[in-house]
């Protein structure tokens, strides 16, 4: 079958599809998935073909649901747990960091969570601060949970069929303003390799190290620098937790530069981490300081003009690196 033309959404629907077709132990549930289709029109249309009980509408309690999803792996199901934002998903911290993270460690191994958690994560959709935020970090932060961020439509597809694969919890988060993006989908390539990440574009400059809805943003930028003689290297790191610093050093030790973009805060950020491992391990390879362009440390603004000024830019990111060269 050659590759289709078809959307990020529509992507993760495929592979979902797919999953509940192959496997009767796999149902989705979350808020207004069931009749509408979910809050980003994922799952529109699995109610009709696979029946109420294994796509379930689930009360405004993400503790409840997220709990519920839990108790069912560890009977044995394979659920699909859709939160509807990240923002949302920190009233089940509780269920996530002290039960589906632990459960493996604390009984000796008997027990597993083959959970699988999305949610929508981000911003740039003039939604303000209650529904705009990343907290990605936050996740990949605890150990017992591994944490996806597809950056294209083939991982948004290949990451839901690995995260079902996984036999521990695995938190998949989309960046919402991708949901509409279009790509080329390979349904016969099956499930990506979460323990890796991608060179999106070759150079030997800089490394522009990103994942989720800043990927475009980073390869534009590199587009521009180029027309500057600046040749960036674009890494996604796709997989958050486990990181796959193997890619970024071996990048580094090539363009001895680095530009973390991180659309969460800067303090106490997922790209302070990268930061450290970079300092730690590939210091002498450096021949500028790592650089991080991160949001403004402001609850996300609803006006479009103050939300764009949060949000890590295409311009903010060719400064970042023309300072450095």
């Amino acid at each position: 079958m050659a590759p289709v033309k078809t959307t990020y959404r529509e992507a993760i629907r495929v592979a979902m599809r797919k999953a509940l077709q192959a496997d009767p132990r796999v149902f989705l549930m979350g808020e207004d998935v069931d009749q509408y289709g979910g809050a980003f029109a994922v799952s529109r249309g699995l109610r009709d073909e696979f029946g109420p009980e294994r796509v379930r509408d689930t009360p405004l309690s993400e503790s409840a649901f997220v709990g519920a999803g839990i108790g069912a792996a560890l009977g044995g199901l394979h659920p699909i747990v859709e939160v509807m934002t990240v923002n949302f998903s920190l009233l089940a911290l509780d269920q996530i960091v002290n039960n589906a993270a632990t459960l493996r460690h604390m009984s000796g191994g008997q027990f597993s969570i083959p959970l699988v958690v999305r949610m929508a994560t981000g911003g740039g959709r003039q939604l303000a601060a209650q529904h705009s935020h990343s907290w990605e970090g936050w996740y990949a932060h605890v150990p017992g949970i591994n944490v996806l961020t597809p950056a294209t439509v083939q991982d948004a597809y290949g990451m839901v069929l690995a995260a079902l694969a996984d036999p521990d919890p695995v938190f998949i988060f989309e960046h919402a303003t991708l949901y509409p993006m279009e790509g080329e989908l390979d349904e016969t390539a099956g499930a990506v390799d979460i323990s890796k990440a991608a060179i999106r574009r070759a150079g030997n400059d800089a490394t522009l190290i990103t994942y989720g809805g800043s990927l475009g943003k980073c390869l534009q930028a590199a587009e521009e620098l180029a027309a500057q003689n600046i040749e960036a290297e674009v890494l996604d790191l796709r997989t958050l937790r486990p990181l796959d610093t193997t890619t970024i050093l071996a990048s580094i030790r090539k363009t001895h530069r680095a530009v973390i973009v991180d659309e969460a805060w800067r303090t106490g950020s997922f790209a302070a981490e990268i930061s450290a491992q970079i300092m730690e391990q590939a210091f002498d390879e450096l021949d500028a300081p790592v650089a991080r362009v991160c949001s403004a440390e402001v609850p996300m603004p609803y006006a479009k003009h103050l939300e764009e000024a949060a949000l890590p830019q295409v311009a903010t990111i060719i400064k970042a690196v023309q300072e450095m060269m």
